[in-house]
């Protein structure tokens, strides 16, 4: 999932209160039934893509193109819309074809993950694939690109504990506000905007490559894409990575509920080596006794936000990035440290507007993410529902879960219908590899666990005691020469490479220490993704 650190802000739009028993009523109202995903349409002939020079002084061989693509591949001699692609091209004498990127989501931008692949992999590998990176349907430089919202995430935001009335009503009406305003500006496209549609996309995509198969390397969230592509067109997959693997059998609700509980584990992995370096931070040497005085500071947070920006559910959103990779535990350290021993709160600010504030292009990540996650599979539509596993849940992983369930909200009132998630169980796929950390927080392990069992003949590459969100080239020699030996030869086998060391303390000025690694990749990857 995209953390809205990604995303853009917007003006603050109007909406009515609703009474809580108002919604729960609304939401309670049957539902016709969900069509089930359609069935797969022969992808329409696409012309030639034409490729412009588009470099950059870190990618001097970056290309762009843009593809037209049916918005309903029902009708594809309807509406068209346009993908934004990029592709580094091949330069040895032989090919493997094109490799198609994509950093997650949904709603991540793939345009400058075309570089970064191409150069992190060693030179022999890359040169062998023209490797794609494209924005997805309504993603990014993409057209039309959804823009939801107003003001969705400007601080403060009410708690997202809700432990009172007041508090639930005022989150319920954020998360409806913004999903009436979907309808309104985006009514035409919602319906089209979906995990199938895209993976159908890429279908057209591969045949204006004039390709006869496709190789394919997802992060997170992409790794569902793909997986649905290669249920949909086996045999047209060349070589298949899914790394940081999406649970296919709890899209979308039930993923959230196991992340939940994971992020809580992840964020008590990160103040027990808080506790470690007391020497440095000064909040004690107990686990235990840290994670009260995090709790302590969320709670001051409650009736005086720091900088009058961070309250609760800012400071949540400040350190759930943590949670995706350990080379910020440094920083959101000096943060806490700096609240909580020093009395400044100024640290804590910085932290949030690098970690957790909007970005210009939050309204855009944070739309498609909502678009695509209500209308792949069911939500519960009664808000009694939500209220009582949210509440359930919390009791055991208090860290993230009301946080996640308000993110995800708007899919109680999300005005399209939900398809059917498709299985992705698939016997017709050459090889694929997979990676996954055990301790990863936004894609738990068992999710990958789940992907082989369904992808026959697949490796399952792990990251014993890695607890980062997307592990292939960021740094772990192990599993990147696993990665490179499999898109050279197409050959893989079940695996288990050792973690990459804990990051030491560094200074307050210093985002990311070296020492961490991987931090070129996660800045492309984003979070809640």
């Amino acid at each position: 999932m995209l953390h809205p650190s990604k995303l853009r802000p917007a003006k603050k739009r109007a909406a009515v209160l609703l009474a809580i028993s108002t919604v729960a009523a609304a939401l309670a109202t049957p539902l016709a039934a969900a069509p089930a995903a359609p069935a797969e349409a022969p992808a329409p002939a696409a012309a030639g893509l034409r490729w412009t020079g588009c470099a950059t002084p870190r990618y001097p061989t970056l290309q762009c193109a843009s593809l037209k693509v049916p918005l309903d591949h029902e009708q594809p001699a309807g509406r068209q819309i346009a993908l934004a692609l990029t592709r580094v091209p091949h330069t040895a004498a032989t090919s493997q074809g094109p490799l198609l990127v994509n950093p997650g989501g949904p709603g991540g931008s793939g345009r400058a993950l075309a570089g970064f692949i191409a150069s992190a992999l060693p030179k022999d590998v890359a040169a062998q694939y023209d490797v794609i990176g494209f924005d997805p349907r309504g993603v990014g430089k993409s057209e039309p690109a959804l823009d939801c919202g107003s003001g969705h995430f400007t601080p403060v935001r009410p708690d997202s504990v809700p432990r009172d009335r007041a508090t639930e009503r005022a989150n319920l009406e954020r998360v409806r506000s913004f999903a009436v305003s979907c309808q309104e500006k985006h009514a035409d496209v919602l319906p089209y905007i979906g995990t199938v549609s895209a993976a159908r996309d890429l279908e057209v995509l591969r045949t204006a490559l004039g390709a006869q198969k496709l190789s394919y390397f997802g992060y997170s969230y992409g790794t569902y894409l793909g997986a649905v592509y290669a249920k949909l067109h086996p045999d047209r997959v060349h070589r298949l990575v899914l790394d940081s693997v999406v649970d296919p059998g709890g899209v979308w609700y039930e993923d959230n509920l196991a992340q939940d509980q994971a992020f809580d584990a992840r964020h008590k992995a990160f103040l027990a080596w808080v506790a470690r370096y007391d020497s440095t931070y000064h909040l004690g040497t107990d686990p235990a006794r840290v994670e009260e005085r995090w709790y302590a500071m969320r709670d001051a947070l409650r009736s005086a936000p720091a900088g009058g920006k961070v309250g609760p559910a800012e400071l949540e959103d400040t350190y759930m990035p943590g949670g995706y990779y350990n080379g910020y535990w440094p920083s959101l350290a000096e943060a806490f440290a700096a609240y909580a021993v020093k009395q400044d709160p100024k640290p804590l600010v910085a932290a949030y507007e690098r970690l957790g504030a909007v970005e210009p292009s939050a309204t855009n990540s944070y739309s498609v993410y909502t678009a695509v996650q209500c209308r792949d599979s069911a939500w519960p539509r009664d808000w009694n529902r939500w209220r009582a596993d949210m509440w359930r849940t919390h009791a055991k992983a208090p860290f993230m879960t009301w946080n996640n369930a308000w993110y995800n909200a708007p899919c109680a009132f999300w005005p399209t219908q939900p398809l059917e998630a498709p299985d992705v169980t698939n016997t017709a796929l050459p090889k694929a590899l997979l990676f996954q950390a055990t301790e990863d927080a936004a894609t738990p392990y068992e999710g990958a666990v789940s992907m082989r069992d369904r992808l026959a003949g697949s490796a399952l590459v792990v990251e014993e005691g890695g607890g980062n969100h997307g592990i292939a080239l960021s740094g772990n020699k192990c599993l990147d020469e696993k990665l490179s030996a499999y898109l050279r030869t197409g050959q893989a086998a079940d695996a288990t490479c050792p973690a990459q060391p804990a990051p030491q303390p560094a200074a307050a000025t210093r985002a990311v220490p070296p020492s961490a690694g991987g931090a070129a990749l996660h800045g492309l990857l984003g979070f809640r993704g």
